[in-house]
């Protein structure tokens, strides 16, 4: 009878977005949107991964600003403090102290076939630092800390859980039982969005051309601009096929938002142009995120509000972590 009544404990999600700028349209179509109903779901820990930030050097005052911003935006969005642990990674002194145990625990080729080391290094050639290259131990210790079974990753990070999962496993081998081998979750029900500009490419905070890109912040005016000057095609139908990159985009953001299949699209748009389809993609886009900017900045007005959620989520974080940071340095032979 016991055992019926028993309460299985939720699987522990972890989810970090670094603090680089505000997130975009793409960012939260893909996955932030879903990520209020994993705390239904899950047992979860989302953070801001400022720490993550500084392997590109940022200007200070850009930085302590747009931390700040993020961590208003992931309430704004529905994170709920209450329902999960909301942090900020800096505020968190043991995600840097595991990482430097896991760099002992890492190999050299495992880091240098890192996808990201590589483009990173190509993107910022005059700036290839020690923490780029360590980049995954710390993303490892970010994931391990909190002993988390799920990471919810697009398919372009599932390397990054891959050596997480290595580094786990060669520590659990030596020293028994410590860390949670953690699953990637590649979330698939999350939209794809492309560059409003280029649609070949993903919509991207580094976009060079500023029409490509819909932040969370950009007012109702900028998003319904970008929209209308979206780049489709030639042939005025919309409808989604092949070599149609551009409408195939702007279809994908609307039944995003709308829920609408891409059969009801192309029914509602039948025999219209472009036109009213980019006019109606971008109203329904400033309708999603009204109630989400409105939250945002009712939070930016209340600091106290956010200091005393940082500082809590930073305790309630704390504690889970230095008890697995205890946990390995135990193990492997500190005085504590």
């Amino acid at each position: 009878m016991m055992e019926e009544n028993k309460i299985e404990r939720k699987k522990r999600s972890l989810s970090l977005i670094q603090p680089t700028s505000i997130p975009t349209l793409g960012n939260y179509l893909g996955a932030m949107k879903g990520w209020p109903s994993f705390q239904e779901e899950y047992d979860t820990v989302y953070g801001v991964a400022d720490l993550h930030s500084i392997t590109v050097r940022q200007e200070p005052k850009k930085l302590r600003q747009q931390t700040m911003e993020l961590y208003a935006m992931l309430l704004a969005i529905g994170l709920d403090p209450e329902k999960g642990i909301l942090f900020v990674q800096s505020h968190v002194p043991a995600h840097s102290q595991l990482a430097w145990l896991l760099n002992c625990y890492t190999q050299f080729g495992e880091l240098s076939r890192m996808t990201q080391f590589k483009d990173k290094s190509a993107q910022h050639s005059d700036n290839v630092n020690a923490g780029l290259f360590t980049y995954p131990c710390l993303m490892a210790a970010d994931i391990l800390l909190y002993q988390a079974d799920v990471v919810p990753v697009g398919a372009d990070q599932k390397q990054h859980v891959e050596i997480c999962r290595d580094i786990a496993n060669r520590f659990n081998g030596v020293y028994g039982n410590v860390f949670t081998v953690p699953e990637p979750v590649i979330q698939k029900n999350g939209a794809r969005v492309m560059s409003l500009a280029d649609p070949t490419r993903k919509m991207s905070k580094s976009d060079p051309n500023p029409k490509g890109t819909v932040y969370l912040t950009d007012e109702p005016n900028v998003i319904m601009k970008k929209f209308k000057s979206a780049v489709t095609d030639s042939e005025m139908s919309v409808r989604y096929a092949e070599g149609k990159d551009g409408i195939n985009n702007l279809m994908t953001i609307y039944s995003a938002v709308t829920g609408d299949s891409f059969e009801k699209i192309e029914a509602d748009f039948s025999g219209k142009g472009y036109g009213d389809f980019k006019v109606a993609v971008g109203e329904a886009v400033v309708e999603e995120l009204r109630p989400v900017q409105e939250k945002f900045k009712q939070l930016m007005n209340d600091k106290v509000y956010l200091a005393e959620c940082q500082k809590n989520g930073a305790e309630f974080a704390s504690r889970i972590g230095n008890r697995t940071l205890n946990k390995a340095m135990k193990k492997i032979g500190f005085l504590l």
